[in-house]
Formats: structure tokens, C-alpha cells, sequence
């Protein structure tokens, strides 16, 4: 238990260390954060290569287990919070420094050394063998860095909203890499046996769920993600980079200024492409327009900054009932838009949970807050976004007039069972 608790000690002691270098890099720079990211270097092989305490698990090194599993963590948030070619000059800086000591060693061993006074001389072997090890280590990490930036991109596709489990994953993924590579060459260089491998493993998984969790605890409370201009391109970090830039500017670009959700301009380029694609695949397409009721009287009562902590709020909501595949726009004042591939009856009632998680959201006493809604679906008649959306914009005022707080998803007819009866006949 004490060497478990020591661990822990040293990977909460080495993380606070290093991002508070990190966050304070407008004050001292940058610079502070990466040289003291590579003194660790060394500690980091030696005690890799020859410092081992025993856990239930296995023989673990803190070298491993804590500092290189800490810089592997300190480098993605140099990515997230800087870029790319930030990120490859530590690389770099490692790779050619150990490529000069193994150089200068082996020029080294050319001299003709004189003993000390009491007899010792240098271990020039030991030193030869650390050289090699890191350079293999820093080789590894150079891949390593390539990996998790990837990933981390890859898996924003998926799990954007869930910041923790995207980093966990590629931590724990990048790390299983690592442990495999540099045991072999622990093994070959300095006979480590196979129970290394194992207990190392385990110990860097409880290090990539520490590690993550002080890390996404850090962005969430003391970072704000800045988007940055993207540069030009010359080798694969300029690429991560410019991808990452690019990214992060396509993400921001078509996106209202309140409430983040895609404005009008994307929900009418989107929504026509969407439509197009539902009629040539055959697959279902709603349309939900959905109106803050009273929102005018919300306005004239309490001021615009309360109508506007409204529109924050349910555009909030929309964002988290929505799933992945939807797109939720705001396309008016108080007025918003889904585009779901929900079939029409699913999507009334995606509109009725919506209705009510709005209703259980109020949070004051000083006004019901309540929403209206609109569904329409691609199908026979609709044919166009401008279809889709004056059904839906028709059924929205059906709801408004006959007292809100409702969705009406057909005007009395069997138009939702026309839209699935249309949508199986195509994909037969």
C-alpha cells in the first residue's frame, strides 16, 4: 500500500508542478514548460532502467510508470492548448540531444582517463547504455505523440461531449503501445524479465485514469480552448496542426454568436443537402422547428439579458437530447431547427421529450418557461427544404394558436403514417 500511495504522491506532485508551469506560459513562457519537461528526461530513463518497487500486480518503475506516462499527458495538452508544431519542439530538442551524447560518448572513449584519487573512474559503459535507452525512449515518444494526436482527433468525432472518456482512451491506448516497445528494449539492454512488462502495464493503466482525470479537471476549470489561425505546412506536426486548425475554424464557422448552434445561413445550405440525400437513400428525414413560447413578454418583463439566458439554456438542452447524427440549429430570434434522421413518429416524439425536459428545466419562480413545436418529415410532398420547412413552420402555428406548450406533428390527417408508408415503399 505505501509504494501504491508513493506513486500516486509523485504522479499528483509531478502533474501540479508542471501545469502550473504550463499555465502561468504567458507570464514566463513557454520555454519554462518544455525545459522542465526535458530535465525529467533522464530521471525518467534511469529510473526505467534500474528503480523498481513491488506492487501486488507486478515490478513497477516510477520511471515508467509516473514521469513517462506524465509527459506523454503533458504533451496532448501542449496539442489541445497550443498545436502541433509547439508540441514537436520538445521532440525534436530530445531526439538531437540524445543523438549528441551518444556522439560525444563515443568520442569519450577515446581519451586516455586518469584516475581520481581514490581510485574510481567513470562508468562509460553505464553511461553508453542509459544513451541508447534514451534514445529508443525518445524514439518511442515521437511515435507516441503522433498516435495520441491523432486519436484525440479521431475519437472528437464521438465523444466531443465526453471529454474524460476521450482522453482516458488515448492514454490508456498510447501508453499499451509504449509499455510493449521500450520493455523490449528493457529486456534485450537490460535483461528485464517478462513480470516487468506486466506490472508496468497495470501501472501505467492506473496512471492513464489519474493522469486523465487531473488533466480534464485542469481544461475544465483552468483553460479556455482559444481557436488560432492555421499556418502553413512542412512536415507531419505542421499537418496535425493545420488539420487541428482547420478543424477547430469549420467547427466555429456558421455558428451563431449566442448560443452556438448553427445559424440560418448552414440550415439552409445543410438542410437542402440533407433532404437531397434522404430522397436518394431512401432514408427517413424530420424536420423540427421549435419556438420559445412568449419569449416577446420574457423580454419586455425581465430585459434582453434574461431572454437571452433563456435562448443559452434551451439551445443547451436541444444540444444535449440531441444525438450525434442530428443537427440543431437556431434559425430565429426565439425560433429553433433540428434536422433528425428520426422517422416522423419517432421525431414527435423526440419533439414531446423535448417539450417536457423544457418545461422541468425552469429554474425560477418568476415565469413558466414552455416551447412549441412543428414535425414535418420528408415524403411524397416534400420534396425540397423549402417543403420540409413550411409544413413544419404551418404545424408550429397550429400549436401556437391552439394554446402552445403542445407539437403537433400532422394537421388532422394520416400524413405521418403517408411519411413511413413513403419512406418503406422507397427502400423496397
Amino acid at each position: 500500500m505505501l509504494n501504491a500511495f508513493l506513486l500516486l504522491a509523485e504522479a499528483v506532485l509531478y502533474f501540479g508542478v508542471m501545469v502550473t508551469l504550463f499555465r502561468f506560459r504567458s507570464r514566463i513562457g513557454l520555454g519554462v514548460f518544455v525545459c522542465a519537461l526535458g530535465v525529467m528526461h533522464f530521471l525518467e530513463t534511469y529510473l526505467a532502467s534500474v528503480f523498481y518497487v513491488a506492487l501486488p500486480f507486478g515490478m513497477v518503475s516510477p520511471g515508467s510508470a509516473v514521469l513517462f506516462s506524465g509527459k506523454l499527458v503533458m504533451l496532448l495538452l501542449l496539442y489541445i492548448k497550443e498545436d502541433a508544431a509547439t508540441v514537436r519542439q520538445p521532440l525534436y530538442g530530445l531526439l538531437l540531444g540524445n543523438a549528441l551524447m551518444i556522439g560525444l560518448v563515443l568520442l569519450l572513449r577515446l581519451h586516455a582517463i586518469a584516475p581520481l584519487p581514490d581510485g574510481r573512474l567513470p562508468d562509460i559503459g553505464f553511461i553508453d547504455e542509459m544513451g541508447w535507452l534514451m534514445v529508443w525512449g525518445t524514439t518511442l515518444l515521437f511515435v507516441d505523440t503522433i498516435l495520441i494526436i491523432l486519436l484525440y482527433e479521431k475519437l472528437g468525432k464521438y465523444l466531443r461531449k465526453a471529454q474524460f472518456t476521450r482522453v482516458l482512451i488515448c492514454v490508456a491506448c498510447v501508453l499499451t503501445f509504449d509499455q510493449a516497445g521500450f520493455f523490449t528494449a528493457l529486456h534485450f539492454v537490460a535483461g528485464a524479465p517478462i513480470g516487468v512488462f506486466f506490472g508496468g502495464w497495470f501501472a501505467k493503466m492506473g496512471a492513464a485514469l489519474a493522469f486523465s482525470t487531473m488533466l480534464v479537471a485542469y481544461l475544465r476549470w483552468f483553460e479556455v480552448r482559444q481557436v488560432q489561425a492555421p499556418r502553413g505546412l512542412s512536415d507531419i506536426f505542421d499537418t496535425l496542426t493545420y488539420r487541428e486548425r482547420y478543424e477547430a475554424l469549420v467547427e466555429h464557422v456558421g455558428r451563431d454568436g449566442l448560443t452556438g448552434l448553427l445559424h440560418r445561413g448552414r440550415f439552409d445550405s445543410d438542410g437542402e443537402a440533407a433532404v437531397q440525400a434522404s430522397l436518394r437513400t431512401a432514408k427517413p428525414l424530420s424536420l423540427l422547428i421549435i419556438d420559445v413560447d412568449h419569449f416577446k413578454s420574457i423580454n419586455d418583463r425581465f430585459g434582453h439579458a434574461e431572454g437571452d439566458k433563456v435562448l443559452k439554456a434551451v439551445a443547451g438542452l436541444l444540444g444535449d437530447l440531441a444525438s450525434v447524427e442530428d443537427q440543431v440549429f437556431r434559425i430565429g430570434g426565439e425560433e429553433f431547427a433540428i434536422l433528425s434522421s428520426r422517422p416522423h413518429t419517432v421525431a414527435r416524439l423526440f419533439g414531446e421529450s423535448i417539450r417536457y425536459a423544457v418545461k422541468a428545466s425552469t429554474n425560477t419562480s418568476r415565469f413558466d418557461l414552455t416551447v412549441s413545436a412543428g414535425v414535418s418529415s420528408v415524403s411524397e410532398s416534400t420534396t425540397s427544404l423549402g417543403d420540409l420547412f413550411a409544413l413544419a413552420d404551418q404545424r408550429l402555428y397550429k400549436a401556437k394558436s391552439t394554446g402552445r406548450d403542445r407539437v403537433v406533428g400532422e394537421p388532422g390527417s394520416n400524413d405521418a403514417d403517408t411519411s413511413v408508408a413513403w419512406t418503406k415503399s422507397a427502400q423496397i
